[in-house]
This record gives C-alpha cells, structure tokens and sequence, in this order.
C-alpha cells in the first residue's frame, strides 16, 4: 500500500543544490493520509518539490527522515501549524523513481518522535527533535493487555478476506507488547487520525487499551459483513438446490407416470376459467395464457407473471348476478332515513330507479352529485346502493395524473396491476355494482397522460360495454355498473367529461336543516364514537343551535359532527372517572367545553354609514355575505381597489362606477365631485382572493349611497352582474347566496329578475324568513336599497 502525499507530480528540485542541515536537526517530510509506526515498513509516494527535496537529500547524506501527519489533508504546502508534533523517526530503505516521473520512498519506522522547534530558512521542512523511547516496563496488567490484544488481532486478520499467512504469522510471533499495538493499529481500517492519538499515546498500558477498543470494533464489523455473505450465498444455492430437486422430482413422476404438480395446478386454472363463465374473446386468451404457462419452468420469471394475469382474469366476475327487483318505496323509505330534507334529489334519484326497474337493459345516465364539502354527497350513493340491493364501491379520483390508474398498465411492465376500475368491480364481486367515483373534478394530468381523457370511454353508456383494460387487454363489460360520480366544482372537469354526466346539485344546509340534522344522526353517531349512552348525556336544541352558529361556518355538517364530538369527549372524561352518571349540555356549557364561540353574526359587523352595502358571495363551500365598502376623499379622480380583487370583479367596480357617472344628474350627484375626489372601494376579508360579476349590483349601489349621502338598509342583501345600460343581469348559486343570507338575520334579498326561475330550488325555511326584490334595472335597486336622505338640522 502506498500513500500519496501530493497531487503535483514532482520537478526541479532534484537539481538544486544540496543546502547545510546541522547535525542534531531532522530532515522532516509532511504525509496526508497515513501514520508510520515504529518497526513497520511501509512505502510512500511523494510528489511535492519540498518534500522530494528533502528525500533526496536525506538519501545523500544516508540520514533518517522525521514522518509527521498533516492535520489538513487538503493543504499542498503545509508549514508548521499545519503538522501534528508527534511523528516517527525513520530509515529511508530505498528510493525509487518510477518511469513517469513520480518518486516513492521505502521506509522502515525507527521510534517516535516530538518536535520541538522547526529551523528557519531551509528549503524544505527540518526540525530539532526529542526521541521518545519506548516503554520497557512489565507487569501482569501489561502481560494481560498483550494476550488479549495479540488475540483480537489475530481473530481480525483471520476474518479479513484474502488476508497473507505472513501477517498471521507476524502477529503469533511478536513478543513486545509496544510492537504488537503498533503493529495492529499500522494494519488497522480507521481513521488516520486515531493512528495519530494511538501514535501519541506513550503509556504503553494505556495505547494497548485504545488497540483493543478498535480491533473489538472492526472484529464486529467483520463478523456481520462475513455473516451476511454467508447468508447470501447460502440462500442463492438454496435456490439453486431446489430448482434441481424440483426438475429431477418431475422426472420421476413422469418415469412413474404420475401427474406433476404444474399438470395439476393446469387441470385447476382450465376448470376455474370454465366456471368464471368468460366471455368467447376473454376465454380463448386464458386458455392461450394457461398454454404458455403449462411450457415454462417454474424457475422462469415470467411465470409469475403469467399466473398472476390469469388469477385476475379468473376472479373477475364475468357473469352478471340474479338482478334483485328494486323497491321504489322500499327506496324511499331508505332515503328518507339515510337523509333529512335534498328532496329534489330525493325526487331525482326515485326517478332514476323507477327508469331502472323499468327498463334494467337500458342505457342510464352516469349521475354527478355537485355541491359543497359535508352535504352527503358521497352517502347518497350509498343509499342507492342499499335502495337497489347492490354492492358498493368507491374509487377515490382525487390527485390521480396517471391514465394508467384508469386504463391499468401493460403486463410487459414489472408490478404491473389493471386499472382502478377493473380494480374495484374484482373488490365488488359483481358486475352490476354500484361504483362512485368520488372527486371526479380533482384529477390532474401529468406526463403520463390525462385519465379525465381515459374516463371518457368508462362513463360513455355507448361505449363502456367493450371497455378495455390495458392490463386484462380482452373487453370487459361496464354498462351495467351503476357510476355516481361526486364533485365539489364543475370548473376543473373537462367538457366532454362534464357531457356524459347529469348533474345534481347540492345546496349548503340551512340552519334548521343543520339541527334536523345533528338531532337525527349526529348526535346518535358521536354517541357510539365515544362510547356513550343515550341515558349518559343529553344536549338540548339551544346548544346544538349554539354551536352551529358560534363554533361553525360551512354548507355541510362535517365540523359540526366534529364539535358534537369533542363535546361528548368532555362527558365521556366525567363518566369514566365517577364524577357524573349523566350530564345535561345546555348553552351555558358549551363555552366552557368548546372554547368561546369562534364567529361572530355578520349582523355585528354592518353599520348604517354611507358606501357600504351588503353583498350575496358564492363559494365552494357554500354561500357568503360580501361587504363592499366605499370612501371618498380629496383628490384627482383616481379609482382605488383592494382586498384581493379578481379581474372580472375589478371590471365590475370600474363599470358600476361609470354608470353612476353616466346617471349623475339623475341620482343628484354634481359631476365636479368626480374630479376633485379620490374612490377607494375596498372588499373586506383581504386575504381571501375575490373574483365574479355578481357584485355589481352591490357595487352600484354602494357608491351611489357614498356619493349621495344616503345609507344602504342594513336588512338588505344584494346580487347581480350590471352592464352599462343599467340592466341588471342573471348570476349563478342563488340558492346557496339566499340561504346564506337567511343564516345571517337579514330580512330582504334584491335578486335579478330573469333569476325567478332558480325561485323554487331555494328552501321552504328560507324563502319564509326573507323578503325576495326582483331587480329589472339599476334604478330598481337604488329606490329599494337605499333610504331617504336625513333632512339637516334646523336652528331652535
């Protein structure tokens, strides 16, 4: 082994004269990455210019050389500073000079050495030293050291791979216990740093105990790494072993006549694929699979392959099941218990298993329940499984960007597995299922392609009777599985995806829905949750108010069920411990177990001010109230828009505001009061990203109400997009924005006109508590919105 103590080859210096060292000075060489012990030879590269000058001259003069480490390896001209001050004394048994100019040195380790002052002015590194001798000193503690050291070093040369007899022998036969420590260490695996300590270490009981810590280490190492490669090549011969055992087992049973394991394990698969009752196209390509399967060795990789693909085939139910003949008011009943209020989808899903029952072969609609998170998206089709006596399956859509999580992937790949549809109808165990496709509208698409693209031909009722697996890659039969998909947007769905599907919308609950609700099923279920008995615990409707209005804010019931819960996790801590058998929660109890209440009514944040006016939000999460605020102060005509305004609801200010300029004269406004002042609109709740045309009737009427002087009712709340002749025009989510507005205590909602026809879709308990405005023209809202204008003051 040989150490480089330089990257640079060497030249010149074996040209320049030698230079004067004194007697009693060490010529000294620097090494990067080894440690010289006394008694070991060992030979070293050396390549800088100093320290091939100093070799050279050492060789001249027939003189010893000083070895000491660099402490970084990393410096290629190290002075003093750099070495550590403990090296070896060293003879320099040959000088070599290699054909490409590079120069090693054979040396053999004499004794250590401490530098005590580097001399000043010389070409290469020379030192004033003190030898350090060795330890002489016997005792039973030094004797026992030794046995236990020579042990472990021999142990450790024996473990190591292609280690020389030579070494072996070297260590059996050394009787010094300082020679036998370093002689270890030299040969040792660590770091050249620990050499360096155990170099420095001159009590010899103490350097010996340092050797034997690192040879126990590096014992263990050996060990395992011997271990495990014992292991492994017993495994491989394991394997070896039985491929013979398993191929001369076959030979004898075929001498004696009898049938092999794989011939009867082939008598199994063809009697399987005969009772999976397959299709002609799919048959014939199992029995062309179980073909190739009987002529491959069972060693063959793709063996698995092969019968792996054939246990999907066979499990597959390809025969359609004894349809059960479904119950309309059986139907129902079911829905009714499994729901409170949806009754239009209630009507809509009756109707789809009326047309069912009627007409079992024909082409249904794929449904699409759209609406907010917590409304029962997801258990309505679970009710309709239960209604037509089918199994159900969810397959969840959401962050797929893989086509082949649809399609499946090609047998060619390793690991490969069908797609989730062909997936989830093995998991149902039957080809009539009822399967919902839950968020349909958050799949993505990558760079292995667009499974919304892949969907088409599932959901096509034309089309999906031949769907193809890439997987199974023989036609599997969809038109009689039930898809229900679900969504929270339609935005995100591609159209012709969005084309195959009927869509059913999902308002948010009202707050007396949300009671139904919670007194119905969420308290019954939390009860379970947590392990509760009716008898235990009781909350009254006021609490359940109360935490639907203070401790709540959705369209769904899924953080109310969440509140019931944490609430009923109070109560099962007392009746756990003893300290209560039963516990009523009334409203007083509530803020001490859920906290204070969360929200506060938007009733206590509108105030009766000019330029603000009370606006109707839709979000994907329900309905919201909107505040549009408007000032006015002293400038040039500047318009101002903040709180995270979108495009389209940044043009609807610059229109609103454009068309009470055109209408000045009529509202009163002077027209100069446009040049001399600066309009700040500003939409309340910044952080959150605002966008849509339908604030522009509130847009409207707020700076009307700002420049006129005149406050907007605070008991009115407003929707619709203007344009610039004054009509006001038809927006989207009414039904959601009403309802909002009734959860706030607000008394009168101003709609668009042409928006009548969305009239019947808002519920029963909120049409009852508002006023409903229909609006033509702007002119219809102000006369509507904005009260009188106080008369001035008089002087008594």
């Amino acid at each position: 082994m040989s150490v480089n103590d330089s990257n640079a080859p060497a030249s010149g210096p074996a040209s320049k004269q030698p230079v004067s060292i004194p007697s009693d000075a060490l010529i000294i060489v620097p090494v990067r990455n080894t440690v010289l012990f006394p008694g070991v030879v060992f030979p070293i590269t050396i390549g800088r210019p100093q320290s091939v000058a100093a070799a050279q001259q050492a060789v001249r003069e027939q003189r010893q050389i000083g070895l000491l480490l660099q402490r970084d390896p990393e410096v290629n001209e190290p002075g003093p500073d750099d070495l550590y001050r403990i090296g070896t004394l060293a003879n320099i048994v040959r000088y070599i000079t290699g054909p490409d100019e590079t120069h090693h040195v054979v040396c053999q380790g004499v004794q250590r050495i401490r530098v005590l002052d580097f001399l000043p002015g010389t070409p290469f590194l020379a030192a004033r030293v003190l030898h350090i001798p060795e330890p002489t000193a016997s005792s039973p503690e030094i004797e026992a050291h030794f046995l236990n050291l020579q042990r472990q070093a021999i142990e450790a040369a024996e473990l190591l791979p292609q280690a020389p007899q030579e070494l072996i022998a070297m260590l059996q036969g050394t009787t010094s216990p300082s020679t036998l420590a370093d002689l270890a260490t030299s040969y040792m695996d660590i770091k050249p740093q620990e050499k360096q300590e155990i170099l420095e270490t001159v009590d010899l009981a103490l350097r010996m105990d340092k050797v034997s810590r690192h040879l126990a280490e590096r014992i263990e190492v050996l060990r395992l790494s011997a271990e495990i490669g014992k292991q492994t090549k017993a495994t491989f011969d394991e394997r070896q072993r039985e491929a013979i055992l398993r191929e001369q087992m076959a030979t004898i049973q075929r001498q004696l006549g009898e049938g092999d394991g794989k011939a009867q394990e082939v008598a199994e698969l063809n009697e399987a694929i005969t009772r999976a009752k397959m299709p002609p196209e799919a048959e014939s390509q199992a029995r062309k699979e179980v073909r190739r399967y009987e002529r491959m060795p069972e060693a063959a990789g793709e063996a698995g392959m092969v019968r792996s693909y054939l246990d999907w085939l066979i499990e597959l139910p390809w025969s359609l099941p004894e349809e059960k003949l479904i119950d309309i008011a059986g139907a129902r009943r079911i829905l009714d218990e499994d729901h409170y209020g949806l009754e239009k989808i209630k009507s809509r899903i009756v109707e789809y298993l009326a047309v069912r029952k009627l007409a079992p072969q024909g082409k249904a609609p794929i449904l699409c329940f759209v609406g907010p998170p917590g409304v029962g998206k997801t258990s309505l089709g679970q009710s309709i499984a239960r209604a037509m006596q089918r199994p159900f399956v969810r397959v969840s859509l959401g962050g797929l960007h893989d086509e082949a999580e649809i399609r499946g992937h090609r047998r060619t790949y390793i690991g490969a597995l069908p797609g989730n549809i062909i997936q989830a109808i093995k998991k149902a165990g039957a080809r009539n299922c009822v399967m919902m496709l839950d968020e349909i509208d958050k799949m993505g698409r990558g760079i292995q392609g667009d499974p919304s693209a892949a969907m088409l031909e599932v959901l096509d009722p034309e089309q999906n009777a031949t769907f193809r697996d890439n997987y199974l890659g023989v036609p599997f039969d969809l038109s009689r599985v039930v898809f229900v998909a679900t969504a929270n947007m339609l935005d995100s769905i591609p159209g012709p995806l969005l084309d195959r599907m009927e869509i059913i919308s999902l308002a948010g609950y009202t707050e007396d829905e949300k009671l139904e609700i919670a007194q119905r099923y969420l308290v019954r279920r939390q009860l379970e949750a947590n392990g509760l008995k009716a008898e235990q615990v009781e909350i009254d409707a006021d609490a359940l108010r109360l935490i639907i209005k203070g401790y709540t804010r959705e369209a769904g019931v899924r953080s109310l069920e969440r509140e019931i819960g944490k609430a009923f996790r109070n109560v099962a801590v007392q009746v756990a411990e003893g300290s209560a058998s039963r516990v009523a929660l009334t409203t007083k109890d509530i803020a001490d177990v859920l906290g204070q209440p969360r929200f506060e009514s938007e009733i206590a944040m509108r105030t009766s001010v000019p330029g603000v006016a009370t606006g109707l939000a839709w979000t994907p999460v329900g309905g919201d109230i909107l505040f549009i605020e408007a000032t006015r102060t002293s400038g040039k005509g500047a318009l101002i828009l903040t709180g995270q305004l979108g495009e389209v609801m940044r043009e609807s200010v610059q229109a609103a505001l454009t068309l009470v300029k055109s209408r000045a004269a009529q509202l009163g406004i002077d027209p100069a009061l446009f040049e001399k002042s600066d309009i700040h609109v500003h939409v309340p709740a910044g952080a959150t990203p605002k966008d849509g045309p339908s604030a522009g009737v509130a847009m409207f009427t707020a700076l009307t109400s700002l420049l006129t002087d005149r406050t907007v009712r605070s008991d009115t709340a407003m929707t619709g997009e203007i344009s610039l002749r004054g009509l006001v025009l038809p927006v989207g989510g009414i039904k959601e924005k009403v309802v909002a507005a009734a959860a706030a205590g607000l008394t009168r909602v101003m709609l668009p006109a042409r928006n009548r026809r969305d009239f019947d879709d808002i519920p029963l308990t909120a049409r009852e508590k508002l006023e409903f405005i229909w609006l033509e023209r702007v002119d219809d809202a102000i006369a509507a919105a904005l009260e009188a204008k106080a008369a001035p003051a008089t002087a008594a």
